[in-house]
Order: structure tokens, then C-alpha cells, then sequence
């Protein structure tokens, strides 16, 4: 199975913290990652590698005033994240993050179940 590609598999990890160096420096001592920092229209992002593999990501709460938690969230592929966006609040879900696109990975947004849990979804371009 590939997880980029399978609608509902679970397929990327992604912690907002207000200090995404020094979470570089703990988890890459306390698991052997390889943290990559990339520079992004939004701030340095961190992409963490298991043997040479992107896995999972790292960076800055976007907006200090919404007084974010630090947390990891987890990323849900779907074929069509505007067609899960439909669904979710046809079934009584709603939108927390509006749908956006992120040049050269995909579509995401971040929605929220009926008892309030959140979770992002994502669609990933098509790898050539």
C-alpha cells in the first residue's frame, strides 16, 4: 500500500510547537531522525527522514495569538479533499481550515468530527 496514494490511510505526522528547533534537536537524539529545514513563505519547516525517507514534519505555530497547543496532528489522504470537505459536513463535521494548496505536495485542509476531534486531509500531487 502506498499511504500518499490510499484514500484513508494515514500517511504523515506533523507537530506544531513554538520551538520547532529545539524539537529537531530532542526527537533527532531521541529516535535517530534526520531533520531537514527547509525555508517556506511561512516560516522554516522541518521535514523528518527514517533512512532517508520523509515521514513527517516540524514547524512553528503559524499565529502565536491563537495560543495553539503544542501537538502533533496526523494527515489522512483522500482522493478529493473538496469531495471529503462536502462529506464531512453532510455528516454533521466541520471545517476548521479552510482547503489550501502547497506548491509542489498537495490540497489539504483540517476538519473536525461531530464530538470535536480534529484531523487534516490531504491529497498529494501526483509524483512524476
Amino acid at each position: 500500500m502506498d499511504a500518499y496514494k490510499t484514500h484513508g490511510a494515514f500517511s504523515w505526522a506533523e507537530l506544531m510547537t513554538s520551538e520547532p528547533a529545539k524539537a529537531a534537536e530532542f526527537y533527532g537524539s531521541l529516535f535517530g531522525w534526520v531533520v531537514e529545514t527547509m525555508a517556506m513563505p511561512m516560516g522554516d519547516y522541518h521535514v523528518i527522514k527514517v533512512d532517508g525517507t520523509p515521514m513527517a514534519g516540524m514547524m512553528a505555530c503559524p499565529d502565536p495569538a491563537l495560543q495553539m497547543p503544542t501537538s502533533w496532528s496526523s494527515y489522512v489522504t483522500v482522493n478529493d479533499v473538496d469531495e471529503t470537505i462536502a462529506k464531512c459536513t453532510e455528516l454533521g463535521g466541520a471545517v476548521l481550515m479552510p482547503a489550501m494548496n502547497v506548491p509542489t505536495v498537495g490540497r489539504m485542509a483540517t476538519i473536525r468530527d461531530p464530538q470535536g476531534a480534529a484531523i487534516n486531509i490531504i491529497t498529494y500531487v501526483a509524483k512524476t
